[in-house]
């Protein structure tokens, strides 16, 4: 016990044992829902037979990369595979490309991140993007994830002539021929029970977070789960736990098929979300915890970040999309947690608790999880708050990606109508000094990205 609090300084940050214990079973609840989620989404790349796996998956590279974080980085921050990079993956490259090339795309963009970082390199491209796009792309990515929670319960859907399984796929229909359907809301299914418990689970949630109630996702997911096992609406578990496999994921990634030129571009996507994710979310945790410097620099920030970058290519050799820094972080924070203890306990439980309830997670149905992710894109929308939109050429580039990125299902093009049309307007509108050198290197790339999904060459 002495050897914990000397090596986590507990005197240093005033804190004590049963605090960080606390914090960290706090955080663990806050995330848990994760562990249901995450396999939902990507069994939909990957086929159910990769449910359990993906269970598994999910714990472990949870469990491990925040152990990490406690011990290396000493901070009370909790990763795990991300919202809306665990979407991209499923519904934007992996129905592209397959899901093994996807994994590659995950698993470089790591070793990218983590070059990065060892380099300090990373300054460079902070710099050059700008702070609105930043806020606009997670303000996007919340929208996205809102889109894909009502069209998973079959609320809200799109079509495209010729694309039988796809909600509103990329590529050539939709940027030439236009044949984008809508069928809007879909009245017939209003009144199912499967509809009312979504849209049950959307108002608990609601009312759980408004009374600042711990682990409210979590809570309304099993709430919600457990009426619709009454109801009929859904088959109740047949047993509750199993054996953990990770069988049908581990080093699955397909580095052959990633050379082809627009699988590149789906690397540079999953990077660029994942770094500025990343950075604002351990810098919105610095700040709440006191960590910051007078000069607004979180101490530490490079181990804090090579261990993100460790976490996504570890999480991509198990099977799972990006690992990042989880926001969810903030609740153990705000129970006292100060030091990597309360990663410590986060990380064990989610290793003796997640590996072994696949059972479980796949009795959840998707009415249940719909709401968390209806919530998670009401949360990252609040970004946009910090977007200028007394300036033209700043907001009107955000607003692009905003919905760019629901409206084409994709992160990249979204990031890609953002970098172009701030570029645009910045020059003719004689501000180009205002624009990084770098900008105008990525607006070019993403020009020859669509040209090429676009079909001239």
């Amino acid at each position: 016990m002495e050897w914990f609090e000397r090596y986590f300084e507990f005197d240093k940050y005033g804190t004590n044992m049963k605090t960080e214990v606390l914090a960290g079973i706090t955080t663990f609840l806050t995330m848990a829902y994760i562990l249901f989620v995450n396999p939902q989404i990507l069994s939909v790349a990957m086929g159910q037979e990769a449910f359990n796996s993906l269970v598994a998956v999910t714990a472990l590279s949870a469990g491990f990369t925040t152990i990490l974080m406690g011990i290396y980085a000493k901070k009370p921050f909790a990763l795990a595979p991300g919202m809306g990079l665990n979407a991209y993956f499923a519904y934007t490259v992996a129905p592209k490309y397959g899901w093994k090339v996807a994994l590659a795309a995950v698993f470089v963009e790591g070793l990218i991140f983590i070059a990065l970082t060892l380099t300090k390199v990373r300054s460079a491209v902070i710099h050059a993007i700008p702070r609105s796009q930043k806020y606009a792309i997670g303000a996007g990515i919340g929208l996205f994830l809102t889109l894909i929670g009502l069209n998973d319960v079959g609320l809200l859907s799109a079509q495209v002539e010729g694309a039988k399984d796809a909600v509103i796929p990329l590529g050539k229909t939709v940027l030439l021929s236009g044949t984008l359907k809508f069928t809007g809301l879909n009245t017939s299914v209003l009144l199912s029970k499967q509809i009312l418990l979504f849209v049950f689970g959307v108002l608990l949630t609601g009312i759980l977070i408004a009374r600042r109630v711990k682990g409210a996702l979590l809570i309304s997911i099993l709430t919600t789960s457990v009426l619709g096992w009454i109801t009929g609406a859904a088959p109740w578990p047949e047993k509750l736990f199993s054996t953990p496999t990770i069988s049908y994921t581990f080093m699955q990634m397909d580095l052959h098929g990633l050379l082809s030129a627009g699988a590149l571009g789906v690397v540079f996507a999953f990077f660029m979300v994942d770094f500025f994710d990343t950075l604002g979310t351990v810098t919105g945790l610095s700040a709440k915890a006191g960590f910051l410097t007078r000069d607004g620099r979180v101490p530490d920030a490079e181990k804090v970040l090579l261990t993100d970058a460790i976490g996504t290519t570890l999480g991509a050799v198990l099977g799972t999309s990006t690992v990042t820094t989880y926001i969810e972080s903030a609740a153990g924070i705000e129970e006292g947690g100060r030091t990597g203890m309360t990663a410590l306990v986060t990380g064990f439980l989610f290793l003796a608790i997640g590996l072994f309830i696949a059972p479980l997670a796949g009795a959840i149905p998707a009415f249940a999880t719909a709401p968390a992710l209806v919530i998670v894109g009401y949360y990252m929308l609040s970004a946009l708050k910090e977007v200028d939109f007394s300036d033209h050429t700043e907001a009107l580039p955000a607003f692009l990606v905003l919905v760019t990125i629901p409206y084409t299902y994709s992160i990249a093009d979204g990031i890609g109508a953002g970098f172009i049309s701030y570029t645009v307007l910045k020059v003719f509108s004689g501000r180009w000094k205002e624009v990084h050198p770098l900008m105008y290197i990525l607006a070019g790339v993403f020009v020859v990205y669509f040209a090429y999904l676009g079909g001239l060459f």
